[in-house]
């Protein structure tokens, strides 16, 4: 996998210098997706990264979703020494704490993968989640995001207006109230039956994923007005491992670590952004009509989200918490009034 010039600099700053060491620490993660995925493809590549960056004296075993316990299971495993990390979706664990779901994915929040980023790296985030990790005996390392999703569509969408009565495939949860509240039909359906309900017009658009694996899956084809870049949803992708291994570790390698992270998700999301752009190219010559939404329109849907983030702020103190930092870095940064 070749590396974008800033994380080849990143690598270049960070390697030890002279001939590879010998391996001192071993540890083993797992995933939240199934080996083969583009995801995992690109995080096996990130346990290349830390062998490289520690020069050989870190070894990651990257295992896929289920290997040793359920994706919802790995944050007790970690504490009990059974795995030593994992990276995951972190609103799998919304169960734990509401906290864990609004600050995983605030739908509505983001319109760029850098928007999210920056808000982990320097607006609270990242104290966010070792706040919320920290009891169950995680540490977080850093974060990563296979981006913002697209968004599915067979009728034209220009704005929040234009989603009054739209059937809308969603999941349950805190993005189906999002869209009920923009004036939407949300209708629960598995990702396996979104292609033919759009085909049989069961449904209208659909939450599904990013733009290049909606073209590659051929729901352009029978939904031509896609929305791009999306408006709703965009993951957060936690690498977090064992604290008092974590604590162990010598402040370089800790640093190596979040720097090998850090190298990941700048080639996650730029690979993954122009895999996007290559395919609305595609889709565009194709006749698909892509709508862009306006800033406006944007603001108009993530206030309506507001509303449903403050629900959920009600569920916990930590969700609160989640809630105000948001909102707080959202209004600085001029994205929410």
């Amino acid at each position: 996998m070749i590396l974008k010039t800033t994380t080849a600099a990143l690598l270049a700053g960070l390697c030890l210098s002279g001939a590879a060491s010998a391996q001192e620490y071993s540890f083993r993660f797992q995933s939240s997706d199934p080996a083969g995925n583009p995801n995992f493809i690109f995080q096996q590549g990130w346990t290349e990264t830390v062998t490289e960056m520690t020069g050989g004296k870190v070894s990651i075993e990257l295992l896929p979703v289920g290997s040793i316990v359920d994706y919802k299971e790995t944050p007790d495993a970690i504490a009990a020494g059974i795995i030593d990390g994992h990276i995951t979706d972190t609103s799998y664990f919304a169960g734990r704490d509401p906290a864990f779901g609004l600050i995983a994915n605030p739908v509505g929040a983001w319109s760029d993968p850098a928007q999210m980023i920056d808000f982990v790296e320097n607006g609270g985030g990242k104290e966010l989640m070792n706040e919320l990790i920290n009891p169950y005996g995680l540490e977080f390392i850093g974060v990563s995001t296979p981006g913002l999703e697209a968004f599915v569509s067979k009728v034209p969408l220009e704005g929040v207006a234009d989603l009054q009565g739209v059937k809308v495939r969603s999941p349950e949860g805190l993005i189906a109230n999002v869209f009920a509240a923009a004036g939407a039909n949300p209708v629960n359906l598995p990702a396996s039956e979104v292609y033919t309900s759009l085909d049989k017009g069961v449904i209208d658009a659909a939450d599904y994923s990013v733009f290049s694996v909606n073209q590659d899956t051929g729901m352009n084809e029978i939904a031509k007005h896609p929305v791009y870049p999306g408006f709703h949803s965009l993951p957060l992708v936690e690498v977090s491992m064992n604290k008092a291994k974590w604590d162990a570790l010598p402040a370089e390698i800790q640093d190596q670590l979040k720097a090998s992270v850090k190298a990941f998700q700048q080639t996650q999301v730029t690979t993954l952004k122009e895999r996007d752009l290559e395919a609305v190219g595609k889709a565009e010559a194709e006749g698909i009509t892509i709508h862009n939404w306006s800033d406006e329109e944007r603001a108009k849907f993530r206030a309506i989200a507001q509303e449903q983030w403050a629900g959920v702020a009600e569920g916990s103190p930590m969700a609160q918490k989640v809630y105000d930092t948001l909102t707080a870095y959202l209004k600085d940064k001029g994205l929410l009034q």
